[in-house]
């Protein structure tokens, strides 16, 4: 069966899934082989829960007229998309980028969305697999689709963009994010700007912050619409940005004041607002768009906790998105700032450099106590009478338990995914 013949097939079913828990009914079921299992063992149970079609990739499991057998189960689900992409004919945004991609991509969706019919990527469900369940997500009422692309080694945002076949292309920014898989910052500017050499090659557009030397440099050739602050040059020229604690951007003396904590957030909003008006949407439209937006998921949110202001960022942390949080953190008028540190993951043989660095960043600062913590943060342990190391999170709260922050403080938690820092909420 070739991809138009299962594309026909898709499109008498409702939704794509690729986990049985998760089936709906009237639905297509891709088996997609994991580390620890071979979901064609979940054909006859798929089908059970309701699914129109099973696609496998082993013989074995063949049941009947509902089952269909590719080579491969996940490049099928790739060309299907890419074949779906085509068949809808719609424009495409697509992002990707160290920092930001997934507050970005909420919010040109929100802000699109006021005058079209819109679809975005979920959650971020931005890789080899998520991009494809994205693109299979757009129906035939969608009017512009928004696509993220994430990547830890080079080729992957190329070959992203081989599927989704983006109109047009975002780079949030380039910073120490994967180093281990990109092979250093350099590895990084490469990887991200291949999105860059497919809009060229395809005479397609990017969105260029011209306050990022690289995008300038990197985009030089391609068509663009740009942004920037106080930049009589730019499409969209911002005059101010405002962050203490919440954005606040003006535009064409136009006043947004936004939901997003610390001053790297700023060119999320501005990159939204010139696409925004590239798109036509009117500005009293981007305007209530962006307040009405609140980010959920650990991701910059301000919490209160009895007494305590928390500006709760767990959801990640690199090098570059660190030293942003801190120095955004340390200019705000708030008075007793704490704060706490996790590790920053898939940094390589860079581990401990970076972290020595951030750690020296905050040896000269006396705006607030600071508590570091996991085992890449403990080896660059040094006596200070405001930086307190603990090895594990396990000892930090044992810590809290005994300790109590001073009533009223302003507290930033920040660290990657795998450092789970938001127990800390537990121990406050």
């Amino acid at each position: 069966m070739n991809i138009k013949e299962i594309h026909d097939l898709f499109l008498k079913c409702k939704s794509m899934s690729i986990d049985t828990r998760k089936i709906e009914m009237d639905s297509m079921f891709f088996a997609i082989k994991g580390e620890n299992f071979d979901a064609n063992t979940f054909a006859k149970e798929a089908l059970e829960r309701g699914a129109l079609f099973v696609v496998i990739d082993n013989p074995s499991y063949l049941i009947d007229e509902r089952t269909i057998l590719v080579k491969n189960s996940l490049e099928a689900l790739q060309e299907l998309a890419k074949f779906h992409r085509l068949f809808l004919k719609i424009p495409i945004v697509a992002l990707t980028g160290s920092n930001g991609k997934t507050t970005t991509k909420e919010l040109i969706n929100v802000v699109l969305s006021q005058k079209y019919n819109t679809k975005a990527t979920v959650g971020n469900l931005n890789n080899h697999i998520g991009v494809p369940l994205t693109l299979l997500s757009f129906t035939n009422k969608t009017e512009i689709g928004i696509v993220e692309m994430g990547a830890n080694h080079k080729k992957e945002i190329e070959f992203l963009c081989e599927i989704a076949q983006p109109d047009y292309g975002y780079i949030t920014n380039f910073g120490k994010a994967h180093l281990e898989g990109f092979g250093g910052v350099e590895g990084v500017i490469e990887g991200k700007s291949e999105m860059y050499k497919y809009l060229l090659e395809n005479n397609k557009l990017a969105f260029i912050n011209l306050g990022d030397p690289i995008q300038v440099e990197k985009s030089k050739k391609i068509k663009s619409f740009t942004f920037g602050l106080d930049n009589s040059f730019a499409d969209l020229n911002v005059q101010t940005i405002e962050a203490n604690p919440f954005v606040v951007i003006n535009y064409n003396d136009f006043f947004v004041n936004s939901n997003l904590i610390g001053l790297y957030n700023a060119n999320n909003i501005n990159a939204a607002v010139a696409i925004g008006n590239y798109f036509k949407v009117e500005n009293k439209n981007i305007k209530t768009a962006i307040e009405n937006y609140v980010p959920t998921n650990n991701r910059s949110q301000l919490l209160k906790k009895e007494s305590f202001q928390i500006i709760l960022d767990a959801y990640n942390a690199n090098p570059s998105s660190m030293a942003v949080a801190i120095t955004n953190f340390l200019q705000l008028d708030n008075s007793n700032k704490i704060m706490i540190l996790g590790d920053m993951f898939e940094l390589g043989n860079e581990s401990q450099q970076e972290h020595k660095i951030i750690v020296d960043s905050l040896v000269n600062q006396n705006k607030s106590s600071v508590y570091l913590i996991g085992k890449a943060f403990f080896v660059n342990f040094i006596p200070h009478e405001n930086i307190y190391f603990f090895e594990t999170f396990e000892q930090f709260a044992e810590y809290l338990k005994g300790n109590k922050f001073k009533e009223e403080s302003t507290i930033l938690i920040k660290g990657s995914r795998g450092m789970a820092l938001e127990r800390t909420l537990d121990y406050i």
